[in-house]
């Protein structure tokens, strides 16, 4: 069974409800951070750990920084996947309702990047 294509308006109200979330992302940051002490052997401290022109860069935290580096990771891992989806939301946006050249062969879901 084929899935219906979603109307202009479904897309619009996805794209803005995208939008609406990024205001409330929080604080962003790269890398990733770890817990040392559940390591085996067990071993102290907290780290971060980003990349930085090809080198990896360590920084030892407090368990406040390691909470606060934690939580604004994923808030900027979460960032990274709603812009993907906005992305994909504008091309199928601009793609149904600006005009289109004549094309012998429509343009695949994979042309578009919509998978």
């Amino acid at each position: 069974m084929k899935k219906k294509p979603h109307s202009i308006d479904s897309l619009h109200r996805q794209y803005q409800r995208l939008c609406s979330s990024l205001a409330s992302t929080g604080y962003i940051s790269q890398g990733s951070v770890l817990d040392r002490s559940t390591l085996r052997p067990p071993r102290s401290g907290y780290q971060w750990t980003r990349k930085l022109a090809r080198k990896t860069i360590t920084v030892a935290l407090s368990p406040e920084q390691f909470a606060s580096l934690r939580q604004a990771i994923e808030n900027r891992r979460r960032l990274e996947k709603t812009i993907t989806q906005m992305e994909m939301l504008s091309r199928q946006i601009l793609f149904k309702t600006l005009p289109d050249t004549h094309r012998r062969k429509s343009l695949s879901k994979k042309d578009l990047g919509l998978i």
